[in-house]
């Protein structure tokens, strides 16, 4: 597939753009900027692998203006829907790699089947890819389903007020979660996925705050009866908890800085105020994929920002801005 108005790797360069602005990605962040680039009547295009990690959200309750709780998947759809009503145009194509052609000062989007698209500005709104807990097969999105599963205590901790409580994590990762949570539940308790590594100092503030830890060794995680099982070594009997919550990480989706000639941080994340101030001229970033905190509410408003930043680098391009408000 070759866009209109573009070309093929290789095929020649053309010196109109394709579009103003191209948004890499569809979750809130990505979504939200292309509403906002479309309302200042830019050219905007969204492009993404239909991997955003909101689908996977079966209910947020804390999402403003949604007091009933809303999807992710719901939430994705009304904003698409929102952004193609002002003239977003979003497409379900995998971006492999992206560069900026200086002779041109536009960038290019390589897709995955071949062909690219040339563009003025950048929003990469990429997010992260969550490490998940293993369990059987078909178990993992029932057990999210069911509320036995959950992944962000910030998001839907208070939906499990009083519920005994396992995380699953062996570092301070884990640790900080657990203790995080007691403020939901008196009952929590660390489960290791290998073994247990905490220094003394942090098993002491873990005891301070009654959160058990468990030496056993993981066997096995079950979903069962709208409950999580955890299997441990030397243990006949399961024990079962309400919910269990894999504090196992993510994975930034930030490998297309490489070709813009970028890198992250030491995790790999787009720096904290890449929606406000520019990774190059022309690219922001927006969403989880930066550091800091991983929340809908945060991203939509990144998505906000980075929108606005863009545009008015794009109308000082232009000559439509004050040049003493530059």
């Amino acid at each position: 597939m070759t866009p209109a108005g573009g070309t093929r790797p290789g095929g020649g360069a053309r010196p109109a753009p394709d579009c103003d602005a191209l948004v890499i990605g569809a979750g809130p962040a990505g979504l939200t900027a292309a509403l906002y680039l479309a309302r200042y009547r830019r050219r905007v295009r969204v492009l993404h692998d239909g991997r955003s990690r909101a689908l996977g959200a079966p209910m947020a309750w804390n999402v403003p203006g949604f007091p009933e709780g809303i999807s992710g998947a719901e939430l994705v759809a009304r904003l698409a829907e929102q952004g193609e009503r002002y003239g977003a145009i979003i497409e379900r194509a995998r971006v492999e790699r992206l560069a900026r052609i200086p002779e041109s000062n536009l960038f290019e989007a390589v897709l995955a089947d071949g062909g690219c698209y040339r563009v003025r500005g950048l929003i990469l709104a990429t997010g992260v890819v969550t490490n998940e807990a293993m369990l059987a097969e078909g178990e993992h999105d029932e057990a999210v389903r069911t509320g036995a599963l959950r992944y962000c205590p910030i998001c839907d901790g208070f939906e499990h007020r009083g519920r005994r409580i396992a995380v699953l994590g062996s570092d301070l990762h884990g640790a900080a979660e657990a203790m995080f949570l007691k403020q939901y539940s008196d009952d929590v308790t660390l489960i290791p996925k290998w073994r247990v590594a905490l220094t003394s100092g942090q098993r002491a503030e873990l005891a301070a705050s009654d959160v058990r830890i468990e030496e056993r060794q993981l066997l096995r995680l079950a979903h069962r009866g709208g409950r999580i099982e955890v299997v441990l070594a030397g243990v006949a009997e399961p024990l079962i908890f309400d919910t269990l919550y894999p504090a196992l990480g993510s994975e930034p989706r930030s490998e297309l800085l490489a070709g813009l000639g970028l890198d992250g941080d030491a995790n790999r994340c787009l720096p904290a105020d890449a929606f406000a101030e520019p990774l190059m001229p022309g690219v922001y970033g927006a969403g989880d994929v930066l550091a800091g905190l991983d929340q809908i509410s945060t991203a939509t408003g990144q998505g906000a920002a980075a929108a606005t930043r863009l545009h008015n680098w794009l109308r000082e391009g232009e000559g439509h801005a004050m040049a003493d408000q530059r």
